[in-house]
């Protein structure tokens, strides 16, 4: 390794991280990655590794849009994910890029940075090729260097170009690395220790399953209603499940999400000192059509606040809120209509992060028929008789 003062376009060795990418990427589609140690790196980070011309300038504004826009839903603003720019400066510098668990490396091949260089031996002839003529691409690894590791290449003939790959690839970009974070998060929460007769107890009298923390009560348990809280000394999060049996599938709509929310908090979301939960319509709502668990869904995302009566009679805010995240969903197999919705009060906190556990605790749902299937096809993969 030359030293760093030659220049960077001599400090990295290109050759040897291509062998190296080569290897580690040869041994990850073998499928087994548990000797490898663990990506590090802080919750809700993607390292973007790119040249700081183009960091700085119209392609780094793309990417920042499209993999770091800022939440409207939050109470104040936050962005989706946390970027940090870096570049391939040294190979030390390069292998502390490859330790971290969510990774964007981005570059114009025309250019002859360190970086596009890197990103070019990652591709073959033919593929670059391709990119030389015009047509950027968008390329999803995981687990190369690391375990619970996400990389993204993104690589296109010019800066223009580069914008384009980049704009067309958001949405699928935010899937991945949102994905990969529930994923990564759900081993975290869970690593202390799940009730499992509370889950038990849930499919017993509901026909559904969630993992529940080690620390969640159950508030409120009623008959198509549940209601689970994690209460701390200055903050609090929680997560209701409503169903409603033999439901007809059209009535599945954001509005149906927001109409429900708002009656199910004025009879089971009481303040302590009076008042109930409510959606601030004050500010921004945001609703999308998704694929919840193989489910045809809506999620739906806000602000809620505790409103209640004045001395005169009239309903107002009590000043006690926070954001939200809703799904509904309708099973098919049971003609059940369910709505799952995690909420978080931390005053003098950011919250992005506590709605994201909300998500995770939310995306383990399973109702019975679903758990039967599985063990149904657990049963028959393993050769054994059926119960």
């Amino acid at each position: 390794m030359k030293s760093p003062g030659l220049g960077r376009s001599h400090c990295f060795d290109v050759k040897a991280v291509l062998m190296s990418l080569a290897s580690l990427s040869l041994l990850a589609s073998c499928g087994d990655v548990s000797y490898r140690p663990t990506a590090v790196g802080t919750a809700g980070e993607i390292v973007v590794v790119m040249d700081s011309l183009l960091w700085n300038g119209a392609p780094g504004d793309a990417l920042r849009e499209e993999i770091g826009p800022y939440v409207g839903t939050l109470p104040a603003p936050e962005p989706l994910f946390d970027l940090a720019h870096q570049t391939i400066e040294t190979q030390a510098a390069f292998d502390r890029i490859s330790t971290h668990r969510s990774i964007v490396f981005a570059a114009s091949l025309s250019d002859s940075t360190v970086e596009a260089n890197f990103v070019r031996s990652v591709f073959s002839e033919d593929a670059q090729k391709v990119i030389s003529e015009g047509s950027g691409v968008f390329v999803n690894r995981d687990d190369i260097w690391r375990r619970d590791q996400r990389i993204v290449y993104l690589a296109a003939s010019n800066p223009d170009e580069l914008i384009a790959i980049t704009r067309k690839s958001g949405e699928e970009m935010r899937s991945i690395f949102n994905g990969s974070e529930r994923q990564r998060l759900e081993k975290d929460m869970y690593e202390n220790g799940r009730q499992f007769e509370l889950e038990d107890t849930l499919l017993t009298h509901h026909d559904f399953r969630i993992k529940v923390q080690h620390d969640y009560l159950i508030a409120t348990d009623t008959t198509d209603f549940v209601w689970m809280r994690r209460i701390l000394a200055d903050s609090w999060r929680s997560l209701f499940v409503y169903y409603e049996d033999y439901a007809d599938p059209n009535d599945l709509t954001p509005e149906w999400m927001y109409r429900k929310r708002d009656s199910l908090g004025q009879i089971y979301l009481l303040g302590n000192v009076g008042g109930y939960i409510n959606i601030d319509y004050r500010r921004p709502l945001e609703s999308k059509s998704i694929d919840f668990l193989d489910h045809y869904a809506f999620e739906a995302r806000g602000l809620w606040h505790m409103i209640g009566p004045d001395d005169a009679g009239e309903i107002v805010s009590y000043g006690m809120g926070g954001p939200f995240v809703s799904y509904g969903f309708y099973d098919q197999e049971g003609g059940r209509i369910y709505l799952i919705d995690g909420m978080v009060f931390a005053p003098g906190f950011k919250k992005r992060e506590f709605l994201r556990q909300l998500e995770v605790m939310a995306h383990t749902i399973r109702t019975r028929s679903e758990i039967a299937s599985t063990v149904v096809a657990s049963v028959t993969a393993s050769g054994a008789p059926a119960p």
